[in-house]
């Protein structure tokens, strides 16, 4: 069960990552806004639930992020007659940090929509049984001290349908 997770949030990586994914979400939104923000490359989408104290003490972090992991799996057996036939929830959190605490809290509301415009074109079947409806939800967690002197997170989470064999 635990493999429908981890399919999940591969997937979501991929369409984060690709060609018409976050790289370029994030400049047109920051064109639209009229703002500067720095690029997230594809190397810093992963898929990894790890506390953002941890990763900087463990490895070189590059801000922003965005780690992509299953917060919960839900096999409600819909469909009978099949293996796994409930929902993923699958998170998003999106980490920024910069040496001042101004702008910071605007910065990651900006990432989040140019990841929600991602989300806004991936809806509909992702294959290997997954589905998404399009809704999501978005949290913003307060400033912290890390990464460059100021960090801030926020997840977005969603609810994908599931139905395997």
């Amino acid at each position: 069960m635990a493999q429908v997770g981890s399919v999940g949030a591969r997937k979501l990586v991929q369409m984060l990552a690709g060609g018409d994914g976050l790289p370029a979400s994030v400049a047109a939104v920051a064109e639209a806004a009229n703002e500067t923000l720095q690029p997230i490359g594809t190397a810093q989408i992963v898929a990894q639930n790890v506390a953002a104290e941890l990763i900087e003490r463990s490895s070189a972090v590059r801000y922003p992020a965005v780690h992509v992991y299953c917060e919960k799996l839900s096999n409600t057996l819909r469909e009978k007659f099949r293996t796994f036939s409930g929902k993923a929830h699958l998170t998003m959190e999106v980490r920024s940090s910069q040496d001042r605490l101004e702008g910071l809290e605007r910065q990651v509301q900006l990432y989040v929509d140019a990841v929600t415009a991602v989300l806004d074109r991936r809806r509909g079947d992702w294959g290997d049984g997954l589905f998404y409806g399009g809704g999501y939800e978005a949290v913003f967690g307060p400033v912290k001290r890390g990464g460059k002197n100021y960090v801030q997170t926020a997840k977005i989470t969603i609810e994908v349908d599931v139905s395997i064999q």
